[in-house]
């Protein structure tokens, strides 16, 4: 891949599935609270909060939360597989990204959170045994597509909230999510979780995106979704407990390289759980209520300035497609 470089700064899923089942879906449309913006109307008082300069995962970007993802994907699970991934998550970029997994046995126990249309899980069950394996996200819209994949039928396939896994403690010998965090409200919490339900010499792997530094990509990101700095998935593994942190660049090979657009797909983050138990973080409450009640027309507004910034997305990889068709080979673009 043109873009791949690492840097280190610094028993069976289906019975547990079985036995700690917490899922708890979207219950409605989504709304994280009144603005506190005076003399706005609340939908512009929502677009000023999200120009102010606050730190990486406390902004309430448009689709980064629960309910707004769920919607989302409501509709993007039609297309998914064959209109998004192609441009942003290709199957030379999967197994690029799952190699620092080091799924090594076919007999290890994996979860792979916010596995949505399996697309990602496809790449697991090459080196693990289906059986062995357990594909969660809160969509049923996404998991349906999961269901209907012939290589997936062995695989445990389940509604879930990364935030709040429905595993005990000390559960898996690979944790897998890629594509998900973007949506989480509160990564670092999906993190902790994440080194909770691993055993004793685990691996977590958590392939997302990358910030954009180019003005308008960053403009459009900010207002989207969770686009970590490469710095801070280092900092949210460490503070969860993880040891032997690293990060492995990946990205679209007609991209030759450039992060400038901010990658949707962009880095493999892996650590070892050296301790067994639960993280040594401790957290407050969760950032987002699903079971609040909701202003529908607030809702309304968010998801579809949440879309047109999609939209942005969608069009960054064909723009980098053709620039590489017409720029010689071996020129920056």
């Amino acid at each position: 891949m043109a873009m791949a470089s690492t840097y280190a700064p610094g028993g069976g899923a289906r019975a547990l599935a079985q036995g700690r089942c917490r899922v708890r879906g979207p219950a409605g449309l989504g709304f994280l609270g009144p603005s506190k913006a005076a003399g706005l109307p609340r939908p512009l008082a929502l677009a000023r909060r999200m120009s102010s300069p606050v730190a990486v995962g406390a902004r309430p970007r448009f689709i980064q939360h629960k309910k707004e993802a769920f919607w989302f994907y409501r509709f993007l699970s039609i297309v998914y597989d064959h209109v998004i991934n192609p441009g942003h998550w290709t199957e030379d970029m999967r197994d690029d990204a799952l190699e620092p997994a080091d799924l090594f046995s076919r007999h290890l126990t994996v979860v792979d959170v916010g596995g949505g249309t399996g697309f990602t899980t496809l790449g697991i069950v090459k080196h693990v045994n289906p059986e062995n394996v357990t594909l969660l996200d809160q969509s049923p819209h996404q998991l349906d597509k999961a269901r209907q994949k012939e290589a997936l039928k062995g695989v445990t396939i389940m509604e879930g909230d990364a935030e709040d896994l429905p595993f005990p403690t000390d559960s898996f010998d690979r944790y897998i999510s890629a594509g998900s965090i973007e949506y989480w409200p509160d990564p670092q919490r999906g993190i902790k979780e994440a080194y909770r339900v691993l055993r004793f010499g685990g691996l977590a792997c958590v392939i997302g995106p990358v910030y954009p530094t180019f003005w308008l990509s960053r403009f459009f990101a900010d207002m989207w979704m969770l686009f970590p700095k490469e710095e801070e998935y280092i900092e949210w593994f460490k503070k969860a407990g993880f040891r032997d942190v690293k990060l492995k660049r990946i990205g679209p090979k007609w991209y030759r390289g450039v992060r400038r657009h901010g990658l949707i797909m962009g880095c493999s983050v892996t650590g070892v759980k050296r301790e067994r138990g639960d993280s040594p973080l401790e957290l407050g409450p969760k950032a987002e209520d699903v079971s609040k009640p909701v202003n529908p027309i607030t809702f309304l507004f968010r998801f579809l300035v949440g879309t047109i910034c999609a939209a942005y997305y969608v069009l960054v990889p064909i723009y980098m497609w053709i620039k590489d068709q017409i720029v010689p080979k071996g020129m920056p673009i």
